[in-house]
């Protein structure tokens, strides 16, 4: 064998051990997977026995805190793992009365130690169910019964809460509200004041607490996102408006708005009378009466009495005629009656203003400008219509409406690009077609020509050996130096010399 044949003989056989050596680490090597993470070290403790005892193996990570078992096999350890109980996540509930009950029962003290244990644990448990919750401490103080304490003098169950949550996970308050109501539900004579949740990055307050000041957060979160919302709508319907007229890629809006969110409730009564009746109302009922009396009356005359019997300085009465008539009329309207119960609606718009970045070579028409200005001025009147401003003040309303002419960055770019006519895109199009055919036929006639070259590598030639006239030399001695010439100019057409002699012999 020649060297090269040894070279790839070699190199096959190593290949090929190598190849088996690969297939054997592949199809012999155990693919892990994660069976179980975020465990603390006693559930992690747990599973590794129940796997050690098992004879099956296992993987740790994470700092003992992930346990990643053979994928052909995980489907059947994390059920068997469950159905054991061994992921308790740190905490005992209340299955810890019947796996370790005594035969002989438990005296009051231990079993009030199991039961705030299983308790904290129960509960424990609940809060890691809940979402984005990491792990949790729980921590439940039972007040000691007694009869001789009245109600009021009793102390109250208290709870301590430490919540771990995801990372980048924030809850929200109806969330937070949710770990309030499960705590207070879950243990007896539990008040709303007693429960204290707090997180690493400080505490969690129930929405009541504080007169309702830690639900803010959720009305401000819907409050800008009603604002949002209106801002989008407005700015969409300009864009629908102004786009097709300068081009959506023109365009630039930004809308500015302010809004209050009081709510407010009221009630209005107006009583309005009629006008067709001399701003009188309806005549409901009418009473006219008249009266007339004719009579005598007595009136004071005469002399004055001087007699014994007389009354000093006192008249004599005379006798006359008189007549009173009496007339009286009463009547009752009623007017037009209305009574309007007012509910403002979720938000009122307090102010608005719009900007719009045009570019300068769709404005550079004045009417074009007046015409948008004129349209957004109309747009802010209408919306500012129930704001309280004085719409009818166009200096105040162009003051809220901005148009700024500017050229893109990106049209600069594309101006250029439209800037090649139709004649220069074909010619320089048809130069690329020409150039990539020159390069296939280049390649094309290289491949002809390396395939002749192959072909007349690969004929047979006939093997021309050199020739040596030993007639016309006139000694052994010239004969020889001219074979040694020979040899050393010309090592193959010597031996090849030989090898001719040795065939004739």
């Amino acid at each position: 064998m020649g060297r090269k044949q040894k070279i790839w003989l070699g190199a096959s056989i190593s290949g090929l051990l190598l190849t088996i050596i690969l297939l054997t680490i592949v199809f012999t090597r155990t693919e892990y997977e994660i069976a179980f993470q975020n465990l603390d070290t006693t559930d992690a403790a747990a599973i590794m026995t129940y796997l050690d005892g098992s004879g099956i193996p296992y993987e740790l990570s994470n700092n003992g805190k992930s346990i990643s078992v053979p994928s052909t096999d995980a489907a059947r350890i994390k059920v068997d793992v469950g159905s054991q109980g061994l992921v308790q996540n740190g905490s005992i509930g209340f299955e810890a009365f019947t796996s370790s009950s005594s035969q002989f029962g438990t005296t009051e003290n231990e079993f009030n130690v199991k039961y705030l244990n299983a308790l904290n644990g129960e509960i424990q448990q609940l809060l890691n169910a809940m979402q984005g919750v990491d792990s949790s401490k729980v921590l439940i103080n039972l007040p000691e019964e007694s009869v001789f304490l009245s109600p009021e003098d009793a102390e109250q169950a208290s709870a301590s809460i430490m919540i771990k949550f995801m990372s980048g996970y924030r809850p929200s308050q109806k969330e937070v509200d949710g770990y309030y109501n499960l705590v207070k539900t879950a243990v007896p004579n539990l008040e709303m004041k007693d429960i204290t949740i707090s997180s690493p990055q400080g505490e969690l307050s129930f929405s009541e607490a504080d007169g309702g000041l830690a639900n803010s957060t959720d009305a401000v979160e819907s409050q800008f996102s009603i604002q949002r919302k209106y801002e989008t709508e407005l700015k969409k319907n300009i864009q629908q408006f102004l786009g097709p007229i300068v081009g959506a890629d023109n365009l630039v809006i930004q809308v500015s708005s302010s809004m209050n969110f009081d709510k407010k409730t009221s009630e209005e009564s107006v009583v309005k009378p009629l006008d067709n009746n001399n701003n009188n109302g309806i005549i409901v009922s009418e009473d006219i009466s008249n009266s007339t009396s004719t009579g005598t009356s007595g009136e004071a005359g005469g002399v004055a009495g001087t007699g014994e019997t007389d009354v000093p300085g006192y008249e004599a009465s005379t006798t006359g005629e008189n007549s009173t008539e009496t007339s009286s009329q009463i009547r009752n309207y009623d007017f037009t009656r209305i009574n309007s119960n007012i509910v403002s609606g979720p938000f009122v718009l307090k102010d608005l203003s719009i900007s719009i970045g045009i570019e300068a070579s769709q404005i550079e028409d004045g009417d074009s400008r007046t015409a948008i200005m004129a349209y957004l001025t109309a747009l802010v009147r209408a919306q500012l219509a129930d704001s309280g401003q004085d719409v009818t003040n166009d200096q105040l309303i162009e003051k809220k409406v901005a148009i700024i002419a500017r050229t893109f960055s990106g049209n600069t770019a594309d101006n250029q690009a439209n800037a090649l006519s139709m004649p220069w895109i074909i010619g320089i199009g048809v130069a690329a077609l020409a150039i990539i055919g020159g390069l296939i036929v280049i390649l094309a006639r290289r491949r002809k020509k390396a395939a002749e070259e192959e072909i007349e590598l690969a004929a047979p030639s006939k093997v021309e050996y050199p020739t040596l006239d030993l007639e016309s030399v006139n000694n052994d001695s010239q004969a020889r130096k001219n074979l040694e010439t020979l040899a050393k100019r010309k090592p193959d057409e010597f031996v090849n010399l030989l090898r001719t002699w040795l065939v004739d012999e």
